[in-house]
């Protein structure tokens, strides 16, 4: 999919994508479904972002070279363009690298709101090569996944990158399909081989 011209999200879009990225962090490792609407004009990973970016929210948006998601997500909400390690709302649309994850905005213990909310786009959050225990807050005992598309050391850096809570990250798992998975900065991460 390549981007193309997109405008704002109607409110009922905006609320029902806000609706299932709320569910997704309350549930921690449960797949939400997006809405349909939106999926058919933008990449899975970019709807979160078109539906919370206003103008005083900061969003950086990571793609391959030539594709124009950043401009279609600032078209769409006028919200400014800041460096990955500063912005609010993050979204990859290509895939990251470990140094990129543990770069994402924290916050600090006094202003966790400040950490990022990271929407990554992975193909699927099963099948993948590492299977990932989740425990913590929202999790009834545990709950399983074993996504595709996420870099070597990825469990290690998002450790990292919520070691000093309640500063954090917060990351949204978007997939091809238009399903999205929480991780909230309160979810530990056990990986199996």
């Amino acid at each position: 999919m390549t981007a193309q011209t997109v405008t704002a999200l109607p409110a009922a879009q905006s609320q029902q994508v806000f609706r299932a990225m709320l569910e997704a962090l309350a549930r921690p490792g449960i797949p939400m479904p997006l809405p349909r609407e939106p999926l058919s004009m933008l990449a899975p990973a970019v709807v979160p972002v078109v539906a919370l970016a206003d103008l005083s929210t900061g969003v950086c948006v990571l793609e391959r070279e030539g594709e124009r998601w950043a401009e279609a997500v600032g078209t769409a909400t006028s919200a400014p363009t800041w460096p990955a390690e500063m912005a609010r709302l993050v979204c990859a649309v290509r895939p990251i690298d470990v140094a990129e994850l543990r770069g994402f905005a924290r916050g600090s213990a006094y202003a966790p709101e400040d950490g990022a909310l990271v929407a990554l786009g992975v193909p699927d959050v099963q099948g993948g090569p590492r299977r990932w225990t989740l425990s913590g807050p929202g999790i009834r005992d545990a709950a399983r996944l074993a996504p595709r598309g996420l870099p070597d050391g990825f469990v290690a850096a998002r450790a990292d990158a919520v070691a000093a809570y309640p500063a954090g990250i917060d990351i949204l798992l978007v997939t091809d399909d238009g399903r999205v998975v929480g991780l909230p900065r309160t979810t530990t991460i056990t990986e199996e081989n």
